[in-house]
């Protein structure tokens, strides 16, 4: 009997139904399952789903199943039910307790693995954001600072570069995470309809106030309000907003008296501010009362390190977000994304990543999947490299790669030039003149 042969190696408990095993399970979780299935007799059907079960429950269990039947395709479908191994009976003790302790071994370092690259992970991210460089990590620390008090903060930046992820960040961790959080781009709707939205109003307010309606502040009550490009917002707008965060009341359009409201401000703008003050389109004010705290977000072009954790990071989210296979990127791909400027920043480098997650075939990204803009940004780069501004000396620079292939050559032949020549592809007369015309070996 199996059972018997494995006893004096494993912990063994035996279970006459295969149900009893995924209630088993649940209560005590099991290293590895070896399940008997025979689609001849009876409860076979039930078998199947039972390894389906354990698979679903637990995708680290090492699942076995023995089978009478030899057939190719009977064995495609038991693979496919979850089991990593199907045996035929008889089954030959000695080989069952060998492939069980490696398939043992195998998944605990799989496992091991799996928690490496995840502690990896945890080191270059927080909350929603990813990045390891320096710039990030100040990010992170200045989140984890002003998270628990109410202060106000002004998240700055250019455009793409993962505003509103730091704002969630901060609600994420303070204790307001499980109050509301209302999110409004001041720039995505007219200013007449921002007041509304904002503020809220009572029925009969306007023409078409059929009904009263509070505003994203009373609707905010004891939780966080995030105004995304506040410097969009028209100067009257600018001191009813003032208003309210001075009194931390609310007044409906419409209405005879203000609410009293519980919120926590954070905002966000890709303008510069202090240039808008000393214009006068921005109320100087205003801009001290939100600028308590100032974020600054940078460019994903200054975040050193940091464009293949991403790339690779909104790889596995989007091959998992459209139940597709796990890909990867050619080495090459990453050096090109590297070298891009990201004009876009972070939301151009996600909306790549999840085309070539789409367009491209097989398990790899490759140099010929990446769109022509791209590529072309890194053949200008390289060609300034290897021609700078001022120009080279186009004999100089052809004698020099003479002079390193003749010594590389020599150098590989201990000095012998006709094996040298023979390394160059040149004949013998060639390569004695080259060695006299360069002075190499010779004297």
């Amino acid at each position: 009997m199996v059972e018997e042969s494995l006893a004096p190696f494993f912990h063994i408990t035996y279970l006459s139904s295969p149900r009893e095993v995924v209630a088993l399970h649940q209560e005590t979780p099991l290293d590895a399952v070896i399940l008997d299935i025979d689609p001849v007799e009876a409860g076979a059907a039930d078998s199947a789903d039972v390894l389906r079960d354990l698979r679903n429950l637990d995708r680290d269990l090492v699942l076995f199943a023995i089978t009478r039947v030899r057939t190719r395709q009977h064995r495609l479908r038991i693979h496919a039910a979850g089991a990593d191994l199907v045996l035929a009976a008889p089954v030959d003790c000695k080989e069952l307790k060998v492939k069980l302790e490696q398939s043992l071994e195998e998944r605990q370092q799989e496992i091991a693995q799996r928690e490496l690259e995840e502690q990896a992970r945890s080191r270059s991210s927080f909350c929603d954001l990813v990045g390891a460089s320096e710039a990030m990590r100040m990010i992170y620390s200045t989140i984890s600072r002003v998270a628990d008090s109410s202060t106000t903060v002004c998240i700055r930046g250019e455009s793409g570069t993962g505003k509103e992820l730091v704002a969630r960040a901060i609600v994420a961790t303070s204790p307001r995470r499980d109050r509301p959080f209302i999110s409004l781009n001041c720039a995505a709707l007219p200013e007449t309809l921002i007041e509304t939205e904002l503020f809220g109003h009572e029925k009969g307010a306007f023409t078409d106030a059929h009904e009263a309606r509070c505003g994203h502040f009373e609707a905010a009550q004891g939780g966080t309000i995030f105004l995304d490009e506040i410097s969009s917002l028209g100067l009257g707008l600018q001191s009813k907003l003032l208003r309210v965060l001075e009194e931390h009341t609310v007044q409906r359009l419409g209405a005879r008296k203000a609410t009293k409201v519980d919120f926590r401000l954070l905002t966000a703008s890709n303008d510069d501010l202090e240039e808008m003050v000393r214009a006068g389109r921005f109320r100087e004010d205003l801009y001290y009362r939100i600028n308590v705290v100032p974020i600054f977000m940078p460019p994903l072009r200054e975040r050193e390190g940091d464009i293949p954790l991403l790339a690779e990071h909104f790889v596995r989210l989007y091959c998992a977000a459209d139940g597709r296979p796990q890909k990867s990127l050619e080495p090459e791909v990453v050096e090109i994304l590297e070298e891009y400027t990201w004009p876009g920043n972070v939301r151009e480098l996600e909306n790549l990543m999840r085309r070539l997650v789409l367009m491209s075939d097989g398990s790899l990204i490759r140099v010929k999947h990446l769109p022509q803009p791209i590529l072309h940004q890194a053949t200008v780069r390289q060609e300034a490299l290897l021609i700078p501004e001022e120009g080279i000396d186009f004999d100089r620079e052809l004698e020099n790669t003479e002079i390193a292939y003749l010594r590389a050559a020599l150098k590989r032949t201990e000095g012998n030039k006709a094996s040298a020549a023979r390394l160059l592809h040149v004949n013998s007369q060639r390569m004695k003149y080259l060695c006299r015309k360069h002075r190499i070996g010779t004297g």
